[in-house]
């Protein structure tokens, strides 16, 4: 009864505050003005990724009041989602130097990694990494590397939302295919809250979703994919196979500047997924393409390892082509100005 709707309801809700968003925005001219990083040429208004962020929340406090969200998840989530949020809202109105973010950001994932008691064992190539010390350095540095490049990869209209509700739907059917139907309302409630948003933010967009969206989407995503670690590993990989346009993207990026040795903090224009916009005259197509990959060859390869593929087969097979397409792409590149 409560899927009959907690859709529509968080749809409409997500859209009201994002419309109330924009007219705060517009009257306060808190305007995300072009710079070397952008891709868009006229400002426009920032901050609409509050609505996702105050939809989604209150969603998961209503689900762990009826009792489909347990107590931990919910703290955890709502604690680590809250300081992500905040400190992107705060970014968004001035400017919070990027060691202090960074703390907020290590802060934030120790939160969560705290109320879910830690990441869970891995298993790959038939070996099992045991829960301790190392993993949680890891699962550290994965759940900050996650909030900082979906802001990243939030530079072109629609994309960074498209990327969500697409990753977020293609674990439910996953999660309902493996078995697994109670760990469905995480992504699903996060997939409606960010439709309503997405759309005042489908090409050409007319508010742009802000540091405190971003962030949050890429928090909140990392969490989901470590409560699905801990049903099952082969959860954990089916995530990181979904978001490998992301993950890819933004990694290959990091790395080919920090080879050239360019300030990695600073504001550029470069990423794969920027150069495609440029050749394709359309963050409309760039974006439909992306949903394409994710639907059509990430979505089977993460469903094919939640019921039995090798993991590591899987991550190979999705994460090659993608790589060759960000070298073809010259992703890492920096772009001449658009305007």
């Amino acid at each position: 009864m409560i899927a009959l709707w907690l859709i529509p309801v968080c749809c409409f809700t997500s859209w009201a505050l994002t419309l109330l968003l924009r007219k705060y925005a517009l009257a306060k001219s808190l305007m995300d003005i072009p710079n070397e990083r952008s891709s868009h040429c006229k400002p426009t208004p920032r901050g609409g990724g509050v609505a996702i962020v105050l939809t989604f929340l209150s969603g998961l406090t209503f689900l762990s009041g009826m009792g489909v969200m347990s107590l931990e998840v919910l703290c955890a989530l709502l604690g680590s989602g809250t300081i992500v949020a905040v400190l992107g809202f705060a970014d968004d109105h001035g400017h919070i130097a990027a060691k202090w973010r960074l703390v907020g950001h290590f802060s934030a994932a120790a939160w969560l990694l705290f109320w879910m008691s830690g990441f869970p064992s891995l298993q790959l190539l038939g070996v099992t990494i045991q829960s301790g010390i190392l993993t949680t350095i890891f699962a550290l540095c994965y759940l900050v590397w996650m909030l900082n490049l979906y802001n990243f990869m939030d530079g072109i209209d629609g994309l960074a939302s498209v990327e969500a509700i697409s990753v977020c739907l293609g674990m439910c059917l996953i999660y309902w295919f493996a078995g697994t139907p109670s760990l469905i309302w995480g992504p699903l409630l996060l997939a409606c809250s960010t439709a309503g948003f997405l759309w005042w933010n489908f090409p050409p967009a007319r508010i742009f979703m802000g540091d405190a969206g971003s962030g949050f989407l890429g928090i909140i995503l990392g969490g989901l994919s470590v409560l699905g670690a801990a049903a099952s590993p082969e959860l954990f990989w089916s995530w990181i196979i979904l978001l490998a346009v992301f993950i890819t993207d933004a990694t290959w990026t990091l790395l080919q500047r920090f080879l050239r040795g360019e300030k990695i903090y600073q504001a550029h224009r470069s990423h794969a997924y920027q150069h495609a916009a440029i050749k394709l005259e359309s963050h409309k197509h760039t974006t439909g393409y992306i949903l394409a990959i994710n639907v059509l060859w990430l979505f089977p390869l993460a469903m094919a390892v939640a019921k039995g593929l090798e993991p590591f087969l899987g991550l190979l097979l999705a994460y090659s082509p993608l790589c060759y397409l960000a070298f073809r792409l010259r992703a890492g590149r920096m772009l001449p100005d658009k305007c």
